[in-house]
């Protein structure tokens, strides 16, 4: 019977760029500023690097098919580079790749990084990508990402008989709490705080969604460097090392579109990979066993239903713990303290490294007090891609 991978990984070092609008870089200038401080973290040089994975979604920006793009950009000497896409969860699926490699044996050390020049899209959201065209096909010809994802609200209102105010109250608490984080970060796009009733009253995208539940268009990039605890020993001696505890990964299987047992609250695939994650890193209450999350928070009703999906708040009452300060910053379980999607904005790519960088910070305790989670033991990052009734979710757990 399979073990998993827990505790067969060790995170070496990670990196992570300046996100926002990066009019004047390359996705080269971008992968470089990941690459450099992730190598000064890991305390090894290029040349160890002996596979990398590659993650990035949109091949028409700069980038192209294959891995050619990055072993020109890194210079990385003709190692194996393998391109990983797999929608909006792409970043993990890198990390998810490169832990494997060394978890199997294969490679002692390998590299995982994600890259998105978003902005070089034009467009003001998600560009109009062929996966997008495939999914109108199916969910017709005017659906649009906060359209789909918007529905979550009104089909937990219906499932739970909890009111759309009170819905509505939460995602504004999880907005303008992820901005409160965001502002601290130096690495964020978006620093400026905002009031709770800037958001309230902000412009609506699509019911109940406001322009302040969606998040931005961004450029950045973030990486891992993996390894075997042997050689995390070797390398850093004496250092007590983040490890990996659970990778687990759940894909639509097309049950959700045709309404046999999905109500249309939350994501199937997501319950599904938090349930397997559990099991390999060994948890049996994530509510007290985990120190802090970063989800997807596209939209701030994804992160709400987020919350029931991972087994953090029972089943209807995810607005009692988002009102309560549960996911605040001081409260039991913090969730987004690096501002989330919504302050980082969503390069494709990078953001399932991105998610794994602020975890891993934690744990090591490297923040400034005002954004730091003390003692840190386990994070979990939630990797989201496509849309709530047919998508691919990734579910990661690290700690010390």
């Amino acid at each position: 019977m399979a073990e998993g991978i827990r505790d067969k990984v060790v995170i070496l070092g990670m990196g992570c760029s300046k996100f926002g609008e990066r009019w004047n870089d390359s996705s080269e200038d971008l992968v470089i500023e990941a690459l450099l401080e992730c190598l000064a973290d890991a305390g090894i040089e290029i040349r160890d690097i002996e596979a990398a994975w590659l993650s990035h979604h949109m091949d028409e920006v700069n980038i192209g098919k294959g891995g050619l793009f990055l072993g020109r950009a890194l210079h990385l000497p003709r190692i194996p580079i393998t391109r990983t896409e797999n929608l909006c969860a792409s970043g993990t699926e890198a990390f998810r790749g490169a832990c494997y490699a060394v978890a199997s044996g294969a490679y002692d050390t390998a590299l995982a990084i994600g890259v998105e020049k978003l902005k070089d899209t034009g467009y003001g959201g998600l560009p109009d990508s062929p996966i997008f065209g495939q999914m109108s096909r199916m969910t017709g010809p005017n659906a649009t990402p906060p359209g789909m994802f918007a529905q979550l609200a009104t089909a937990y209102s219906a499932r739970y008989g909890v009111t759309m105010e009170k819905i509505k109250e939460s995602m504004t608490h999880i907005s303008w709490k992820s901005h409160q984080n965001g502002a601290r970060n130096p690495r964020a796009h978006m620093r400026r705080p905002v009031t709770k009733e800037q958001i309230a009253d902000s412009p609506i995208i699509a019911y109940p969604l406001g322009l302040f539940d969606c998040c931005g268009v961004s450029d950045g990039s973030a990486c891992a460097i993996v390894t075997t605890p042997e050689n995390a020993a070797r390398i850093k001696p004496g250092i007590d090392p983040v490890k990996v505890k659970a990778l687990q990964i759940a894909v639509s299987s097309g049950e959700e579109m045709q309404y046999t047992a999905w109500d249309g609250a939350g994501m199937l695939t997501t319950r599904r990979a938090a349930e397997k994650a559990y099991a390999e890193a060994g948890i049996s209450d994530p509510r007290t066993e985990l120190s802090l999350m970063e989800v997807h928070d596209c939209f701030s009703i994804t992160e709400f239903a987020t919350m029931e999906d991972l087994g953090i708040s029972e089943p209807g009452h995810a607005a009692e713990d988002v009102l309560g300060g549960f996911f605040d910053i001081d409260g039991g379980v913090p969730c987004q303290t690096d501002g989330g999607l919504k302050c980082f904005g969503h390069p494709i790519g990078a953001s399932g490294l991105r998610m794994l960088y602020e975890i891993y910070n934690q744990l090591l305790g490297r923040w400034p007090e005002d954004r730091a989670i003390k003692d840190a033991g386990l994070g979990l990052a939630h990797n989201l891609g496509g849309v709530p009734n047919q998508n691919v979710c990734s579910v990661a757990i690290i700690g010390k």
